[in-house]
């Protein structure tokens, strides 16, 4: 405990989109299958994302109106990667700290 240091800044322990890698938040519009869907972004593009090979173990079941962190393709710009898929209180708690974008915050 820091007893002579008050606390200013809150931590947040889940991870964000970096904007510098032209990552952002987007939320599944439709599963379509064979680990692609399409997801309605934060810059209100819709576009149809994939999970790369190697993550799709660990991404766990994706469902509709789940919120993900995606990457949009340099050279289509209307295709992605999921780089991150949030549990439903992850998203909970984004959408009570102002994180999220207003065209998908759905949570609230």
């Amino acid at each position: 405990m820091n007893k002579g240091k008050p606390q200013t800044e809150e931590v947040i322990r889940v991870p964000l989109p970096k904007r510098r890698e032209n990552e952002m938040f987007a939320i599944v519009e439709r599963v379509v299958g064979g680990s692609r869907m399409n997801v309605i972004c934060g810059d209100g593009r819709s576009r149809l994302a994939r999970i790369p090979g190697g993550r799709k173990r660990g991404m766990g079941r994706i469902r509709r109106n789940d919120l993900l962190i995606i990457s949009p393709w340099d050279i289509q710009d209307e295709k992605a990667d999921v780089k991150y898929h949030y549990r439903k209180n992850q998203a909970r708690f984004l959408s009570r700290k102002k994180k999220l974008p207003d065209q998908i915050d759905i949570f609230s």
